[in-house]
């Protein structure tokens, strides 16, 4: 994408001036640019907003004082490092990254341009800062607990449907923390007295197949793991859950909202929204060292009462009383 100028002024003669100084015409403003980077195709238009909206809360608008350059990888996580060193090479002002792998591509790419990430699940734990208070170097941002909520939505997922006796976990492979998420999920599904069966997937044809064969197992449940190439095939997940019959759990709202069963999570488009904000900051002189990591603090669950009713579930009271919002 060829970054965008804007011209402070039309050139002009400067009142006053004697004819010996000449015209002087102003030289085109560079716009500060932020880099997006992602790792799949372009995430849902929600967050993507809200990322726009936290830039203009800061007093930056796109193609007016800011250029966003986008980056993705088309969910092929190896092209990350190559388009982080492409937005490195261009000199871009900030670099806001998407989910662990994208941060860790672009703190690999630079350690002096300043990055903010988000959907992040640890931190601290994945090398990316020093401390959440104090994340010290070149990046700050947004944790969503990604890991840690996992098992709480296999139990919400048990209450839902108690008769299961086998769930399914949906995982990519190529998720950094795929393997502490199987292991958290194993362990609660232990403790449910559910077998645990492990389904992995990183391209549409392999969700096809693994929703197909757990239908054809008649499983009792599935758990999809939150990945950034999961967020955007909300369409093929939902239908084919359908098409299954399969009660399913996932971690963005979105998914209920579309026909899915249930949703429990954070407020994705808030955590995007403070997420520009920050970058915002970072614009106007802030250091990202000086930025503490945020974690959220509040959780939304959803229901699709009209996709319970289509499944022949009734929702227990004891999940109506903590819903948050629900979808009839």
């Amino acid at each position: 994408m060829q970054r965008r100028t804007f011209i402070g002024g039309s050139a002009a003669i400067l009142a006053g001036l004697s004819p010996s100084c000449g015209a002087l015409a102003e030289q085109p403003a560079k716009l500060p640019v932020v880099g997006y980077l992602i790792p799949t195709a372009p995430l849902m238009a929600s967050v993507a907003t809200a990322f726009r909206q936290g830039l203009s809360d800061a007093g930056y608008f796109d193609g007016q004082n800011v250029s966003i350059e986008n980056r993705w990888a088309d969910g092929d996580y190896d092209r990350l490092p190559a388009l982080a060193a492409d937005l490195v090479g261009r000199k871009v002002d900030v670099i806001a990254a998407v989910g662990g792998i994208s941060a860790l591509a672009a703190k690999n790419a630079t350690s002096t341009i300043p990055i903010v990430f988000m959907g992040v699940g640890d931190p601290v734990g994945e090398g990316l800062v020093a401390s959440l208070a104090h994340p010290g170097g070149n990046l700050t941002g947004f944790s969503n607990l990604f890991v840690e909520l996992h098992p709480k939505r296999l139990e919400l997922l048990c209450e839902l449907v108690p008769q299961a006796r086998v769930i399914a976990l949906l995982v990519n492979p190529n998720t950094p923390s795929a393997e502490h998420i199987i292991r958290d999920v194993q362990e609660a599904a232990r403790a449910k007295g559910v077998q645990l069966l492990i389904l992995k997937a990183s391209t549409e044809g392999e969700i096809d197949a693994a929703l197909t064969s757990l239908g054809e197992l008649h499983g009792g449940g599935l758990v999809v793991a939150g990945d950034a190439f999961f967020a955007n095939r909300q369409e093929q997940l939902v239908t084919l859950a359908s098409r299954y019959a399969i009660p399913a759990i996932y971690m963005w709202n979105d998914f209920a909202a579309a026909g899915g069963l249930i949703s429990y999570g954070i407020d994705n488009p808030s955590m995007f929204r403070q997420a520009g904000i920050y970058a915002g900051k970072i614009l106007n002189g802030a250091r990202p060292a000086d930025l503490p990591v945020q974690q959220p603090t509040t959780f939304k669950l959803v229901v699709n009462l009209n996709t319970a009713k289509a499944l022949g579930i009734t929702v227990p009271p004891s999940i109506l009383a903590r819903v948050d919002e629900v979808i009839e």
